[in-house]
């Protein structure tokens, strides 16, 4: 595969690129010789669409997490950008630390003001680096929960974006407390006052997505994924085999239409055929169009029935019926 963030390309998206190529060749040879081949590229059109419909429409579990991780996925910024009338972000956690692989900050949407928090990955490998991935540290943890706090003081629903495949393992996380960090999230967002909204727009990996996931609402696009670990990390526990990684990602249940069935996730946002990277923009007013119903929705009932539903919700996650 190739690595350019610009013409980077999955193995099962190569077939149709070189169909929509060979297209284009043949409208740039038409154009130089002046030939009409109008009905050569409907022809072939027709195909390229049918064939965008196969292979979308009948991905695997692995193949959506490929996807879920495609370098060119819009980002939570790049939601940010698209949905948002105004946008400020806020950096630091006021304990001296400001982690760019967690975002957050003040925003309106359709006039309304909202804070918006999210994991952000990199746009190119250096990029990449300096936001360790979207993997959050402590820190990043701690200004969200100050972003949080800040809403619910100011009455404003919160909204978050779930993209990380974990939060950061590094030992110096752990010195400076992952996972009191994440726990202590867990625990105050259960007491909000305010609406909150979460939404998995790539990769949702363990207790990093988990630490900005407590939410009235759970949305995930078509091909995202959440998942208590990593299918290559399962593999590798389980088999000693992290190649095994497909097998692992099938048992996991880790598609949004698993989690829909299993009665964790409130709505599917569906993607653009050729997933959201294909249309951003297309993405984008489909996610904007769910979070305002939902805001609608939630801003009709009383602080304390919010609570006691986003404590109801969670507490049936997990329960089994024999």
């Amino acid at each position: 595969m190739s690595t350019n963030r610009k013409n980077f390309l999955l193995d099962f998206e190569k077939p149709l690129a070189d169909l929509v190529g060979r297209i284009e060749q043949i409208r740039e040879l038409a154009a130089e010789n002046g030939v009409d081949v109008s009905e050569e590229i409907r022809h072939l059109e027709a195909r390229s669409n049918q064939l965008r419909q196969e292979i979308f429409g009948s991905l695997s579990p692995y193949q959506r997490l490929q996807l879920a991780r495609h370098p060119r996925r819009p980002s939570t910024l790049d939601y940010i950008q698209a949905i948002s009338d105004e946008w400020m972000e806020l950096h630091g956690d006021r304990r001296g630390g400001d982690d760019p692989a967690l975002v957050g900050g003040l925003a309106r949407i359709n006039g309304m003001p909202v804070v918006i928090l999210g994991h952000q990955k990199g746009r190119d490998t250096k990029d990449n680096v300096a936001r360790k991935f979207g993997m959050a540290s402590p820190g990043g943890y701690r200004k969200a929960m100050r972003l949080m706090d800040h809403a619910n003081r100011f009455g404003m629903p919160i909204i978050t974006f779930i993209d990380t495949p974990g939060a950061w393992a590094g030992v110096e996380a752990e010195h400076l407390g992952q996972g009191e960090a994440i726990a202590y999230n867990l625990r105050e967002m259960f007491s909000l006052d305010v609406p909150i909204l979460c939404t998995v727009i790539g990769e949702g990996g363990s207790g990093g997505a988990l630490g900005i996931g407590v939410g009235d609402k759970l949305m995930m696009f078509e091909h995202s994924v959440y998942t208590v670990a990593s299918p290559e990390a399962c593999a590798a526990i389980l088999w000693k085999d992290a190649r095994r990684a497909d097998l692992a990602a099938d048992a996991l249940k880790i598609t949004s239409w698993d989690l829909k069935k299993l009665g964790i996730l409130d709505r599917v946002l569906p993607e653009p055929i050729g997933g959201a990277h294909s249309n951003p923009l297309k993405a984008a007013e489909v996610l904007k169009a769910g979070l305002l119903e939902y805001l609608d929705e939630l801003a009709a009932l009383t602080s304390v029935q919010r609570r006691e539903l986003r404590y109801e919700k969670f507490r049936r996650i997990g329960a089994l019926i024999e």
